[in-house]
């Protein structure tokens, strides 16, 4: 039955994998480890008590928009596009491009939802490798640019998984040299750690959609991605959103919360410090090489002189069996050997991954 009803494509792909982090030191996800202080939990209870469970969400979201607006700095005149998590706001823009021998264009690696998406809605996906440090490969960018028209450009700034950030003059080449048959999407999910945006930006460029989330500043269980751009794309992304695709809870814990986004501000400012810390103490390990992060974590690449095969996933192993989970993303991508992504969290925790981690790396 599955053979005669279910794409071969999607038959052939595998399901995005989520590990079991029970009784672990979950480092694999990117999430800001703080939980709301006391004060705010109570605000939070009060106002999640008031929510009308009975009753649908409202159509377009209107208040909450405003509010994120104002607190992220959406230039006046752009509307917003709300999405249940970054993921839905991806599958949105694949099914509303998805014209007949459409493509979707990224670097690669980066996010894998880029190229998910893209087959689940049926269009051919390229993805054009970096260059060994990480940084755009622009001849090959615009190479495949003018090659395929891709209607999609994804941009991540920063990107997952490396961490860094690409050059605002290669990504402006870039949205030139896409123009006006596709649209490039800059995901801005790292936004609060990197502060540096395209968002600003949104009126010089008709092609560009900026795309952020409120997971990894520290709501990640609210699952809320929102996009901006002009309006009659977003006119046209709307078309495809689940009707009350942002669920009531999730509306009046944002409303409550983008209401105090002061104490998110100072933990992103922590972990910006942490990751700094956290780069230098790893950095003076024999065998590791740390990759530049404007993000909530840290990229290395670990070696031994005498075991070079799949040296990444034995120190990844080893931090299993310690109950400390770590990203294994070696097996991404070529480039990525041996490496492993590492969400940079608090004092306490970054010791222990410390502690655990040089017990899993031979240095000797």
């Amino acid at each position: 039955m599955i053979n005669k009803i279910v794409r071969p494509d999607i038959q052939a792909l595998s399901a995005y994998p989520v590990p079991d982090a029970s009784g672990m030191l979950k480092l694999d996800a990117m999430e800001n480890p703080y939980r709301l202080p006391p004060e705010l939990q109570v605000k939070l209870a009060h106002a999640l008590s008031t929510v009308e469970l009975n009753r649908y969400p409202v159509p377009h979201y209107a208040q909450l928009k405003q509010a994120l607006a104002e607190r992220f700095g959406v230039p006046a005149g752009f509307d917003l596009v709300l999405g249940n998590g970054s993921d839905e706001l991806i599958a949105m823009v694949s099914t509303a491009c998805a014209k007949a021998g459409a493509t979707v264009l990224a670097p690669v690696p980066s996010f894998v939802m880029y190229a998910m998406s893209a087959k689940f809605a049926g269009m051919a996906f390229v993805g054009v490798p970096l260059q060994a440090d990480f940084t755009l490969d622009m001849p090959a960018m615009l190479a495949s640019i003018a090659d395929h028209r891709p209607a999609i450009t994804y941009l991540p700034y920063p990107n997952n998984p490396t961490g860094g950030l690409f050059a605002v003059h290669e990504l402006e080449q870039i949205l030139e040299a896409v123009g006006e048959f596709g649209i490039v999407v800059v995901d801005e999910a790292y936004q609060p750690f990197a502060q540096c945006s395209f968002m600003p930006r949104l009126a010089e460029f008709p092609n560009l959609i900026v795309m952020r989330t409120i997971s990894k500043l520290g709501m990640a269980g609210l699952r809320l991605g929102y996009m901006s751009g002009a309006k009659d794309l977003l006119h046209e992304f709307d078309k495809v959103r689940p009707p009350y695709n942002i669920n009531v809870l999730t509306e009046a814990a944002c409303l409550c919360l983008l209401e105090h986004t002061e104490v998110f501000d100072q933990q992103a400012t922590v972990l910006r410090e942490q990751r700094t810390l956290l780069a230098q103490q790893l950095t003076a390990i024999d065998g590791v090489t740390v990759f530049a992060s404007a993000a909530n974590f840290l990229l290395i690449r670990v070696s031994h002189p005498e075991i070079t095969q799949a040296y990444g996933t034995q120190v990844f192993e080893k931090l299993l069996e310690q109950k400390i989970l770590v990203k294994n993303v070696g097996k991404m991508h070529e480039l990525l050997k041996d490496c492993l992504r590492i969400t940079v969290s608090t004092p306490e925790e970054n010791a222990l991954f410390l502690q655990g981690f040089k017990l899993a790396h031979i240095t000797d």
